[in-house]
């Protein structure tokens, strides 16, 4: 079924993106399907030996420049076709949107650290980050239900992560619980439930289901959740918020809240994909000039689904004074 987007979501697209052939483009581009996409797990098998692997299905890949663990499938794919192989089933690959990949990029966690993946499941960043920090450090994947725990717990246990303690919590409940124990985070990852106007190729039943009320609904509880993670967070120590949306509400204002209320500074981003500045204005809101360091994802832009990133370090424990 066809799901065509609404006037006021079509009116704030023209509000981010401006340009006229932008926006044709943005709306074109989302009646199609991308491309499939998956990540090597690097803790079971190279790159190299997996797509040797692979010539047998005759599938056109292309890996990603700089990082050979990242493959886009450029070939037509039956449904299903890519869970169906026996390396998927022996969890050699992770099917994953490659924009999904992006914030463990920035993240960058290494082997002595803990990681602290605040709302986890499926476990594609709590794999891919197990799998940065080579099994070694500690990873706490939480999520807030015992189905998706499940899922995590299996996805996990597939790719053969021994480094990751499962837990089953509310997010602000989680971390209200680690701050009375007073343990800190070198890193923390809050790749927040949202919108999901990013995924609107995937899931176009979003135009449905959009409205401005579940956009600010969403943005107070991220506003809580970012908040409460930042606090669990080492002196300078880095978090990423990231979200598959589009909306300033839970993106940008969500990152404003943040440095309206704690030291910290925006780190910038290098990815291996086109992307654009966090925006510094929004209907009359004005957000701190290093927003532009933040990341914005357009799936015009690469053939790929949509997301905002920002990479945030924490410079002291004080929390900054309201002002009336």
């Amino acid at each position: 079924m066809n799901y065509e987007p609404k006037p006021l979501f079509m009116q704030r697209m023209k509000l981010l993106l401006k340009d006229e052939e932008d926006v044709k483009n943005f709306f074109e581009v989302s009646k199609t399907k991308p491309k499939k996409s998956f990540r090597v797990n690097t803790l079971r098998i190279s790159p190299n030996e997996l797509i040797s692997r692979l010539k047998k299905y005759n599938w056109n890949l292309k890996q990603i420049e700089n990082h050979p663990e990242i493959i886009q499938v450029r070939s037509e794919l039956e449904p299903g076709e890519l869970g169906k192989t026996k390396e998927h089933i022996l969890g050699y690959y992770y099917i994953q949107e490659i924009t999904s990949m992006m914030p463990i990029l920035a993240l960058d966690p290494k082997a002595n650290e803990t990681l602290l993946d605040l709302c986890a499941s499926p476990g594609s960043k709590t794999t891919q980050a197990a799998a940065k920090m080579n099994n070694q450090g500690t990873i706490i994947a939480n999520d807030v239900s015992i189905g998706r725990i499940t899922i995590l717990s299996s996805n996990l246990e597939k790719c053969g992560i021994t480094n990751t303690i499962v837990t089953l919590h509310d997010g602000l409940e989680l971390c209200n619980r680690l701050k009375r124990l007073d343990y800190k985070f070198g890193k923390i990852l809050v790749d927040a439930p949202c919108s999901g106007e990013g995924n609107i190729r995937l899931s176009p039943r979003t135009f449905l289901e959009w409205s401005e009320g579940m956009l600010e609904r969403f943005g107070k509880k991220q506003k809580k959740l970012a908040s409460s993670a930042l606090e669990l967070l080492k002196v300078n120590g880095e978090m990423v918020y990231s979200t598959c949306t589009h909306a300033p509400e839970e993106n940008e204002e969500v990152v404003q809240h943040l440095l309206d209320n704690y030291d910290i500074e925006i780190l910038p981003i290098k990815l291996p994909l086109i992307t654009r500045p966090g925006i510094l204005e929004w209907k009359g809101k004005t957000f701190d000039k290093s927003m532009s360091k933040a990341v914005r994802i357009y799936h015009h832009d690469n053939d790929m689904e949509g997301f905002f990133l920002c990479k945030i370090q924490k410079l002291s424990d004080k929390k900054k004074e309201k002002k009336l």
